[in-house]
C-alpha cells in the first residue's frame, strides 16, 4: 500500500511584526494540514521595521510549543519557488475585509499560473483579531499606544526596544 505524502502548506508574509492574527491563522492551518511552515518574506516590496533575521526569531517566539507542525522559514524571491522547494501543495492566506479579497484572489491567480499543482486557501481571522494588522501595531506602538492585546510578549519587547 503506498503512503501518502504530507499535506504541507507555507504561509507566506512578512510578519513585521507577527501579531495575534497571524498566530491564529497559522494554528488554524495546523489543524488541516500535517506541516505548515511560516515562510517570512525577504523582500516583500515593503519598508520593513525589523530586519529579515529578527522577524523569523520573533514569528519562532510567537509559537513557542503551540504546535508541534508548524515550522518557521525566511525566504527570498518566488514564493512559488519556496513553495516547490518545500513540497508544499498548499499557500495559506488570511482575508479580514473585502479590500484583503480583491489583493489576494489576483496573487492566488498569479500564483496558480506559475505552479498549477499549488493551491491557496484562504481563512479567516477569529472575530475579535479581525482588525489587527502589522501595519497598525507599528502606527500605535510609535504612537506610544498599548500593544498588548494585539501582539507576543516578544513583540512588545521588541517594540518597545525600539524606543
Amino acid at each position: 500500500m503506498m503512503s501518502q505524502s504530507p499535506r504541507i502548506a507555507v504561509y507566506p508574509g512578512t510578519f513585521d511584526p507577527i501579531t495575534y492574527g497571524h498566530v491564529d491563522l497559522a494554528l488554524r492551518a495546523a489543524r488541516l494540514f500535517d506541516e505548515v511552515i511560516v515562510a517570512v518574506a525577504a523582500d516583500s516590496g515593503k519598508s520593513t521595521l525589523f530586519p529579515l533575521a529578527k522577524r523569523r526569531e520573533l514569528a519562532i517566539e510567537a509559537f513557542g510549543a503551540q504546535a508541534d507542525n508548524i515550522r518557521v522559514e525566511q525566504f527570498e524571491g518566488l514564493l512559488v519557488d519556496f513553495a516547490r522547494e518545500c513540497d508544499a501543495t498548499a499557500l495559506v492566506r488570511g482575508l479580514r475585509a473585502v479590500s484583503d479579497f480583491e489583493y489576494e484572489i489576483q496573487l492566488a491567480a498569479i500564483n496558480r499560473r506559475l505552479n498549477p499543482e499549488l493551491e491557496t486557501v484562504f481563512l479567516s481571522p477569529a472575530e475579535d483579531l479581525g482588525f489587527v494588522s502589522s501595519s497598525i501595531v507599528r502606527e500605535l506602538a510609535r504612537l506610544g499606544g498599548d500593544v498588548t492585546d494585539f501582539v507576543p510578549p516578544a513583540v512588545v519587547r521588541a517594540l518597545a526596544a525600539l524606543d
